[in-house]
């Protein structure tokens, strides 16, 4: 019977405690990694919405500069709520001198004044440092639930005027406006804020 007991010995504490010391190691990692895996597709995810915040941004600056330009006239008014006069209106209070830069922040800079958003729904400009917010979780145009603009959560432009630059061989004076998309927000997990930013470019109409 002692002989049997001997054989049936089971692990003593020391053994057990060290399996589980190398189970809870090897949960530990597969957690992390996991956690990891996790933070990189939300990034991933976010940036890709933010970006198609952005490209509504650009496609918007881009068709009220197009409605502009071709009924653009000398000293000309535009008739109120069409995309022209949208134009007209945003240019004539564009204020900036220079765009925000990004390098080495360490939270979403409040965006300077003369900062303003478009609405690509309706096509519409939102006003100078109106309707801008903070991003609550990313960068994004806020709608209500009739689909009517409410804010812009880390997202705005800010437009700045090139001064005469006399290129034409006519001695025309030709100037464009440099449209900086902002975008900031948190990123998950530890670390510096998430940016985008792009840089549309374009001429006004000679005089």
């Amino acid at each position: 019977m002692s002989v049997i007991h001997k054989l049936q010995r089971g692990d003593t504490l020391i053994e057990v405690l060290f399996a589980f010391a190398v189970l809870s190691l090897v949960i530990i990692g597969a957690l992390t990694i996991m956690n990891q895996g996790t933070l990189a597709s939300q990034r991933s995810l976010e940036t890709t919405l933010v970006r198609e915040e952005i490209d509504g941004q650009a496609t918007t600056l881009r068709f009220l500069h197009d409605a502009y330009v071709a009924k653009f006239q000398p000293n000309a008014t535009y008739a109120v709520n069409t995309p022209a006069y949208e134009w007209a209106t945003m240019v004539s209070k564009l204020s900036a001198t220079s765009s925000t830069s990004f390098g080495g922040v360490t939270s979403c800079p409040t965006p300077p004044s003369g900062s303003f958003i478009l609405d690509p729904v309706t096509a519409k400009y939102q006003g100078v440092n109106t309707k801008l917010a903070p991003a609550k979780t990313f960068a994004q145009l806020v709608y209500n639930s009739s689909n009517v603009f409410t804010e812009s959560d880390g997202v705005w432009i800010e437009g700045i005027k090139s001064s005469d630059v006399q290129t034409d061989p006519n001695k025309q004076n030709v100037t464009y406006i440099d449209f900086h998309i902002n975008a900031c927000w948190d990123a998950p997990g530890n670390g510096p804020p998430m940016t985008i930013g792009t840089i549309v470019r374009l001429y006004e109409p000679l005089q």
